[in-house]
């Protein structure tokens, strides 16, 4: 199965910013030279340039451009809590909303964060989030195909972690980056928030008990919707 176009111009600029041809900090070219550069689509290139920000990697500045995210504080949380747990613990009812679910090959970011093997596929998902009916998180859940292999959309879409050790897998260790940002037009009309509303971006990656990820999560909160607490 070939690449999507948009993962392969992702790929490529991952490259150039590991490579320091763009530096933290720095803007990076408009989209229509960049579209120019690659030979596509500003749709496209669109595309490879919001996947980029939903990982962190780049940031979009209001009336200014696009740049090179700087490295954010990172915290860690104690405990791994589902999005269900975590709403049924505030005495809400969690549900859920399948807006994607495709296997294919994985983004350079996501081969990196899950360890995979150059011949490995992945399976990613887009989802909402809701507690007691009201939208409160837009998620990119992406999991190596081979771990859920004979398991149902309906138990991986809804209940991961459950249908996970119901199957005998123990989950470990998890790591979490917490950062602001705002809503697109993109995820305002996903969560039914205002273009520029202030948003809490996660980026989360769990592992099992034996150290092998399992699950690389992007996740956008509307932030007077939820809030995180840490504990030491």
């Amino acid at each position: 199965m070939e690449e999507p176009m948009y993962i392969k111009i992702h790929n490529q600029i991952k490259r150039e910013i590991e490579n320091h041809v763009y530096r933290v900090g720095s803007r990076i070219p408009a989209e229509r030279q960049l579209a120019l550069k690659f030979g596509v689509s500003r749709m496209t290139l669109r595309q490879a340039i919001k996947t980029l920000e939903d990982e962190g990697i780049l940031e979009q500045r209001l009336g200014s451009g696009t740049y090179v995210a700087n490295q954010k504080v990172q915290e860690k949380m104690s405990g791994i809590m589902s999005f269900t747990e975590i709403t049924h613990a505030n005495g809400q009812v969690p549900s859920s909303k399948l807006i994607s679910y495709r296997v294919g090959k994985p983004t350079l970011s996501e081969s990196e964060r899950l360890g995979l093997t150059d011949n490995q596929e992945i399976l990613r998902m887009e989802r909402i989030r809701y507690a007691d009916n009201i939208p409160i998180c837009y998620e990119v859940v992406t999991i190596p195909q081979q771990l859920i292999m004979g398991m149902s959309k309906a138990d991986i879409s809804a209940h991961l972690y459950h249908t996970l050790k119901k199957n005998g897998y123990q989950i470990g260790r998890v790591t979490e980056h917490i950062s602001a940002a705002i809503a697109n037009e993109n995820t305002a009309r996903l969560l039914d928030a205002k273009k520029g509303e202030a948003l809490i971006t996660r980026l989360q990656v769990t592992e099992l008990l034996t150290g092998e990820p399992f699950e690389y999560t992007r996740a956008s909160y509307v932030a007077d919707r939820f809030e995180f607490t840490f504990s030491k």
